[in-house]
C-alpha cells in the first residue's frame, strides 16, 4: 500500500490508556510531556531478575531490556536505515549526539520509536528514534549481580547497586562489569566497564541526574571481510578460526558523562534540560581485508593500520513545555534549544599488503614497524531552535506539529589540503495526528522533513572514515491499532521513506549515487495471549529503489545496496503450570534476501534463525533470582554478514548459553 509523502494523512487513533488517563487527571497530575512512555504497572522492571524483553515490549518494533533485545528494528536498521547514524538518539527523550552508546550499566532499556509509538515527541524524525531509559537511583537499597558466559567460551560478571544517601534527597547508583567476548569469526576481547550516577533532589520540585559511564576494551583481533574477485559470494567460511595476525587487534576506551535535570518551575511550567559528552577513542586500530577472493579460496591479504584517532561530542537540550488543561482537552507547548559540537581526527593509515594466501591459511609473521601519515580533522556544530504543539482529546483523538530551524556547519581539514567548509540552513517540521474511530480502534498519520547524517565511509573504501555530508530526508506514514484484546494489541503501519544513497561508485569511493526511497508496510503484535503465554511478533514487507543518473546509465542496481524486501520475526513467552517460576520462549526471525553489491548481481541469500530458551524465577538465599539458559540458531544455519557493499564476515552458528541474575 505505498503513499505519497505529500499525501493528507488521516486522523485518527484510539486514546491509549497513558494519555487518556493523563487528560482526565490533568488538573491534579499535570503530565511531563515528550519523556519516554512509562511501562505499563504489570511489565515494570524492578530488578535484574526481572528483566523479560518479551513481556516488557510494547510492540515488535524493537525492546531491549538487560542483556535481552527482540523486535524487528535496533539502534543500527528502521526502515532500511540507521538511526543512530542519522543522529536520532534521545536519553529520556532528550536530544543526544551518540558516539558511544549507552552501556546496560547506565540505561535501563531501549525502545524503538517509530509509527505510533513515536506520536507524542514533540520533534520527530525520519528513520524512527532509539529511545533510552535511564536507569535512576532508587530510594531503596539495591545490589543486582549478574554471570554468566556461553559455549564458544564467553564470560562476564556484572554488578549493579543504587544506595540511598540522604533519604529520598540523595541516591547514589553504581555498576562495573568484567568479561571476554568470543566471536563466531575467531576473534576474542577482553573488556570492563563502569559507572556512576546520582538522583538529587534537593526541593520536591527538582530533580538533578549526574551520571559517568566509561568502558575498555583490549586483545579485540581484527577478523577479516572477505571481498570476492567477481560477482559472486565468498567460498564457505570456517566459523571459530581466526587466521590474521595476532599482533592486529584493537584497543579502545568509550565514555559518556552528563546530567539530566527537570524542573516543575510553577503549576504547568516543566523545564528540561540534558548535556551530555559522548566519546570513542582508539588507540590500536585495524582494517583487515581478504580481497580478490577467488572460488577455490585463494585471496589477498591486506592490513591497513590506523594510527590513535579520536571521535567526541558535546550535545544536549534545554526545553520548557507549558501544559493547560481544559476538561477533556490538554496541550502542551514546546519550545527547544538543541545543539552540539562534534570533533573527528582520523587517517594517517599504513596499507600492508601481506601478500598472496587462502582464506583458511595462517599469517605468524611478526608484526612491521609502523609509519604513520598526518591525519584529518573535522568539526560539526549544529544548533536547532524548535517549537512544538501537542494536543489531546479524550476520547477524541491528538494532534501535533513542531517547526525547527537549523544551523549546520561543517569544517573538514585534510593533510596538504585547504580547509574545507560547508554549511546548511533549512527549516525542519513535523506534523502527526490520530483519532479514536471505534472503541478498540485507533488510525494515525505523521509527515516529517528532517536533517541527517548520513555516517561516514566504510573502512574498504577509498575515502575511508571520511565524514559524509548531512542529508534531507523525509518520511510519511499512516496505520491503525487495533485492539484484539484488552491484552493484545494490532499495528499496522504503511510508510514512505526517502534519502539520498550513498554507495560505492567505480572508483571505489563511497559517495552519493542518487536517491533511495523505502516504501512498505509493517505489522506488529504484542501483549498477552492468555494469562500464562506472550507473543510479541512482526514483520516488515517494503519496496526499497534507488533512483538517479547511476540507475538511468546503468551503473547502479534498483535494489540499494543492504536492504531486504522482508523480514518477519516471532516471539513467543511461556510460563508453564507445572512449576512456578519457570518460563519457556522461543524466538524465530526470518531475513529476506539482502543485496549485496551495487549493481544487484549478488545477494545474500534469505535464511530463518531460531532460538529456545528457558528461564527460571526463584529464590535464591531468600532474594529474587532468575536463571536463563538458551540456545540460538538452533539449527546451525551457515549464512553471511554484509560488511559494506561486496564485503561479507560469517554469522554465529549454534551457541548455548546462561546466565544467572540475583537481586540482593
Amino acid at each position: 500500500m505505498p503513499i505519497s509523502l505529500r499525501s493528507t494523512f488521516l486522523l485518527a487513533l484510539a486514546a491509549t490508556p497513558a494519555w487518556a488517563q493523563a487528560a482526565a487527571q490533568a488538573a491534579d497530575h499535570p503530565v511531563e510531556p515528550a519523556a519516554p512512555a512509562a511501562l505499563p504497572e504489570n511489565r515494570e522492571v524492578r530488578g535484574r531478575a526481572d528483566e523479560n524483553a518479551v513481556r516488557q515490549a510494547e510492540d515488535a518494533f524493537g525492546t531491549s531490556v538487560g542483556r535481552e533485545t527482540i523486535g524487528l528494528y535496533n539502534s543500527s536498521s528502521v526502515r532500511g536505515f540507521s538511526p543512530v547514524a542519522a543522529g536520532n538518539a534521545r536519553i529520556e527523550g532528550l536530544y543526544f549526539d551518540q558516539v558511544w552508546g549507552l552501556s546496560s550499566r547506565i540505561r535501563r532499556s531501549t525502545n524503538i520509536r517509530v509509527g505510533i509509538s513515536a506520536q507524542g515527541y514533540p520533534f520527530l524524525a525520519p528513520t524512527g528514534i532509539v529511545d533510552y531509559s535511564f536507569r535512576k537511583p532508587g530510594e531503596q537499597a539495591r545490589l543486582a549481580l549478574v554471570t554468566g558466559g556461553d559455549s564458544y567460551g564467553a564470560a562476564y560478571v556484572e554488578a549493579d547497586g543504587e544506595l540511598p544517601l540522604a533519604g529520598r534527597s540523595l541516591s547514589l547508583g553504581i555498576g562495573t562489569g568484567i568479561g571476554t567476548n568470543e566471536y563466531a569469526n575467531g576473534t576474542n576481547a577482553r573488556y570492563r566497564n563502569a559507572a556512576l550516577s546520582l538522583r538529587w533532589r534537593p526541593v520536591a520540585a527538582l530533580e538533578i541526574l549526574p551520571f559517568w559511564n566509561r568502558a575498555e576494551t583490549e586483545d579485540d583481533e581484527k577478523a577479516p571481510s572477505y571481498l570476492p574477485a567477481g560477482a559472486q559470494l565468498p567460498p564457505r567460511i570456517e566459523r571459530r578460526r581466526f587466521n590474521g595476525p595476532e599482533w592486529a587487534d584493537y584497543r579502545t576506551t568509550a565514555m559518556n558523562v552528563g546530567t539530566l535535570a527537570t524542573l516543575h518551575a510553577a503549576e504547568g511550567w516543566t523545564v528540561r534540560a540534558g548535556v551530555f559528552r559522548s566519546l570513542y577513542n582508539d588507540h590500536r586500530a585495524f582494517t583487515h581485508l581478504l580481497a580478490n577472493v577467488t572460488p577455490d579460496g585463494s585471496a589477498q591479504r591486506r592490513l591497513i593500520v590506523d594510527p590513535p584517532a579520536e571521535n567526541a561530542s558535546t550535545s544536549g537540550e534545554l526545553r520548557v513545555t507549558r501544559e493547560l488543561a481544559e476538561g477533556p482537552r490538554l496541550h502542551n507547548l514546546h519550545l527547544s534549544l538543541r545543539g552540539r559540537d562534534r570533533q573527528r581526527r582520523y587517517d594517517g593509515s599504513q596499507l600492508l599488503d601481506l601478500g598472496r594466501t587462502t582464506i583458511d591459511a595462517p599469517y605468524i609473521a611478526p608484526a612491521p614497524a609502523f609509519v604513520f601519515g598526518e591525519q584529518t580533522r573535522d568539526r560539526t556544530r549544529q544548533w536547532t531552535g524548535g517549537m512544538a504543539y501537542d494536543g489531546r482529546w479524550r476520547h477524541v483523538g491528538e494532534i501535533g506539529f513542531s517547526l525547527q530551524k537549523t544551523d549546520y556547519r561543517k569544517r573538514l581539514q585534510k593533510p596538504a589540503l585547504a580547509l574545507a567548509t560547508a554549511e546548511d540552513k533549512p527549516w525542519l517540521y513535523n506534523v502527526t495526528a490520530a483519532a479514536h474511530v471505534m472503541p478498540d480502534l485507533v488510525v494515525f498519520g505523521s509527515f516529517t522533513r528532517g536533517l541527517e547524517e548520513s555516517g561516514v565511509a566504510p573502512s574498504n573504501a577509498l575515502n575511508r572514515n571520511e565524514l559524509l555530508p548531512a542529508i534531507r530526508t523525509t518520511q510519511g506514514d499512516i496505520g491503525l491499532r487495533y485492539a484484539l484484546t484488552p491484552g493484545i494489541k494490532l499495528v499496522a503501519t504503511a510508510f514512505d521513506l526517502r534519502k539520498p544513497y550513498f554507495n560505492f561508485d567505480a572508483g571505489n569511493r563511497y559517495a552519493q549515487l542518487g536517491d533511495v526511497e523505502n516504501r512498505g508496510v509493517e505489522m506488529s503484535l504484542a501483549g498477552a495471549l492468555t494469562p500464562r503465554l506472550n507473543i510479541v511478533a512482526g514483520a516488515v514487507l517494503s519496496r526499497p529503489r534507488a533512483t538517479g543518473e547511476g540507475v538511468k546509465l546503468g551503473r547502479v542496481g534498483e535494489r540499494p545496496v543492504g536492504m531486504s524486501r522482508r523480514s518477519a520475526e516471532l516471539n513467543l513467552d511461556w510460563r508453564t503450570p507445572w512449576l512456578e517460576g519457570l518460563s519457556l520462549d522461543m524466538t524465530a526471525s526470518h531475513s529476506g534476501a539482502v543485496t549485496a553489491t551495487v549493481d544487484n548481481r549478488v545477494a545474500i541469500p534469505a535464511r530463518t534463525l531460531v532460538a529456545l530458551s528457558g528461564r527460571y524465577r526463584f529464590r535464591l538465599a531468600e532474594r529474587p533470582a532468575s536463571l536463563r539458559v538458551a540456545v540460538h540458531n538452533v539449527f546451525d544455519t551457515y549464512g553471511l554478514e554484509l560488511r559494506g557493499a561486496g564485503a561479507y564476515d560469517v554469522i554465529a552458528g549454534r551457541l548455548a548459553s546462561a546466565y544467572l541474575s540475583v537481586d540482593l
